[in-house]
């Protein structure tokens, strides 16, 4: 009964304070919050000047993350996954969530200082776990809306609009992230961004490549002329056909890539699992008398299972 409580109270003052840290974090992105003097109207997001103004230990944490090459891989990263928070306060939640991870495992393990280690590890692994997650779903959400985006502008292109018209349509007909994200290059352009700046900016948002394949095109139809309404026309079908071949890989792969991955998981998690409800044999592999036994056998079973995971990996990995 007490270990429950323990156990309880450790998760809801973990989750307490995430809560709090998210609460603190500003509704919107930096960019937003540098434009919303200048947009029009139509782009306008209402904030209040305390949701607008970071802390100035949030504002010191980022200046320094900002002279770290990792520190601008974190902004991106939470730019990709659209995560409105500051790069200094993911950092401060991979801090809690590490520290009350373990210090939860610190009490079940019986106040072990392995236990503490284990519990920080998966504090730190899960929010960028969670931010890798959120950038694939994005990602995936975004190209599946592309032919459709692709349409809409080649629509407006033949009925008169201008691109950047055509741009505007999009940002306000089609659903989250497609105009979002062209809402942010209209916003640019607007401030006096050229056009082929404000689409690298966007690649830089969305690092796919049927995106990279439009931009191309839009960059180049610029310079040499030429009706870029076939040109996206022709580019719409192509993504198209390439998203219904690589659904149909993914019907056909996607046992093998989740078996790998629990495959792969498993001996992690039963170990874990040893370690909190039977210690005495887990840590018989480390017995004094069968220590370099125990050393050998954990490391060819290492070997073993991250080949296999690598195999399975590849053998599912076709790019079309």
């Amino acid at each position: 009964m007490t270990l429950i409580l323990v156990f309880g109270g450790g998760l809801a003052f973990v989750l307490l304070l995430i809560g709090i840290v998210i609460s603190l974090s500003e509704e919107r992105s930096l960019i937003d919050d540098r434009f919303s003097h200048y947009i029009d109207e139509d782009f306008e997001v209402e904030t209040t000047e305390e949701e607008k103004e970071p802390t100035p230990i949030t504002e010191w944490l980022d200046s320094i993350l900002e002279r770290y090459q990792w520190g601008k891989r974190i902004r991106e990263s939470l730019a990709q996954a659209d995560i409105q928070l500051r790069p200094a306060e993911f950092l401060a939640m991979i801090v809690i969530v590490s520290f009350g991870l373990a210090l939860i495992a610190w009490l079940i393990g019986g106040r072990s200082i392995i236990s503490a280690i284990i519990g920080a590890i998966v504090g730190g692994i899960v929010p960028r776990t969670y931010v890798k997650r959120q950038q694939k779903k994005r990602l995936t959400t975004f190209n599946n809306q592309l032919p459709d985006m692709l349409n809409l502008v080649v629509n407006g292109l033949r009925a008169g609009y201008s691109t950047m018209q055509a741009m505007e349509a999009v940002s306000k007909e089609l659903p989250p992230p497609m105009s979002d994200e062209f809402r942010r290059v209209v916003q640019e352009m607007q401030l006096g961004l050229s056009m082929e700046r404000a689409l690298d900016n966007l690649h830089r948002r969305i690092p796919s490549d049927d995106l990279d394949l439009t931009i191309t095109a839009i960059n180049v139809q610029r310079e040499v002329g030429g009706n870029l309404a076939e040109i996206l026309d022709t580019i719409s079908y192509t993504i198209r056909e390439r998203i219904r071949i690589k659904g149909e890989i993914q019907v056909l792969t996607s046992q093998v890539m989740y078996s790998g991955k629990f495959l792969a998981l498993l001996p992690l998690i039963l170990m874990g699992l040893l370690w909190f409800a039977n210690r005495e044999y887990l840590m018989s592999f480390f017995a004094p008398g069968d220590l370099l036994c125990g050393i050998i056998l954990l490391s060819i079973a290492g070997v073993m299972v991250l080949s296999g995971y690598i195999i399975m990996t590849r053998l599912a990995d076709i790019e079309v």
